[in-house]
């Protein structure tokens, strides 16, 4: 599953063939204004709606959107949006409460709470944290914690309330970064890692013991997974054109490199299921 920021959709492909629009599996468009340049997505599962995708785009917007049968959807599939401010970059579901966060690399997490689990039309903002340079956010079911990344670090946050009332509050775990996070992801392939991006390189993190271990010192990783086979893939920002944050190839690590023709992908996700 990519973003393409040039037709700006959410696109998923299988692996293991081409990404040509022929081998498309699903595709969402939101269209451009506030949804220019799409920075993040990601599969939820949820009891009402079953499987949801959630967006952030660096025009403004972040929401979800209901996953049908459809094969290309669009904006009229969106089952709620908003407007963080500054320029959102990643956005996660608080399972069992229904509450979302936003992050903003202006550098702060938005925390949107609904009035019903079931209904994410009710979502309203009720909490602005501030973090530094705030790219990822990642729900932690293991340990049911929230972390984030930013500007030199991955700050874990701890969850209170619920619908209106939920708040998040900074906890004692963290872990320093080199440089700026840019990508914060689960390791598929071990439960107690987590696997964060900056600057100047890829690391992966303990959750119980805060150690964190550097995996490669490639820069500009934009985008990183690790499957659970051990596979991992990820997208480097090229420096050329106008996208220079972004590259028309997805690198795999076992398998082919798959480059799309004119594409800028930005962020990259692994789902061995949740589409229907």
């Amino acid at each position: 599953m990519v973003t393409e920021q040039v037709a700006n959709k959410v696109m998923v492909f299988d692996k293991n063939a081409a990404f040509s629009d022929a081998n498309r599996y699903k595709s969402w468009s939101p269209g451009a204004s506030g949804w220019a340049n799409l920075s993040d997505c990601r599969i939820r599962d949820t009891s009402q709606f079953g499987a949801i995708g959630l967006a952030a785009a660096s025009g403004g917007r972040v929401g979800i959107w209901n996953i049908t049968d459809e094969k290309d959807q669009e904006l009229n599939d969106v089952l709620w949006s908003a407007t963080p401010g500054g320029n959102p970059h990643a956005l996660e579901r608080i399972p069992d409460i229904g509450a979302f966060v936003a992050a903003s690399s202006d550098g702060y997490l938005t925390v949107y709470g609904p009035t019903a689990v079931s209904k994410p039309s009710t979502l309203a903002q009720v909490q602005r944290v501030t973090l530094a340079g705030a790219h990822g956010v990642l729900w932690d079911p293991n340990n049911k914690l929230l972390w984030a990344c930013g500007n030199k670090v991955v700050q874990a946050y701890t969850v209170s309330g619920t619908y209106r009332n939920v708040r998040i509050t900074a906890s004692s775990k963290k872990v320093a970064l080199s440089g700026l996070g840019h990508d914060l992801q689960p390791d598929y392939s071990n439960s107690d890692r987590l696997l964060v991006s900056d600057s100047y390189g890829v690391y992966s993190i303990s959750k119980s013991t805060l150690s964190k271990t550097t995996l490669h010192t490639t820069t500009r990783i934009k985008a990183y997974v690790k499957m659970r086979s051990g596979e991992y893939f990820y997208v480097r920002g090229d420096n050329a054109g106008s996208r220079d944050w972004g590259s028309p190839t997805v690198v795999f690590s076992q398998s082919a490199d798959r480059t799309r023709s004119g594409a800028e992908f930005y962020k990259a996700r692994y789902y061995a299921t949740g589409f229907n």
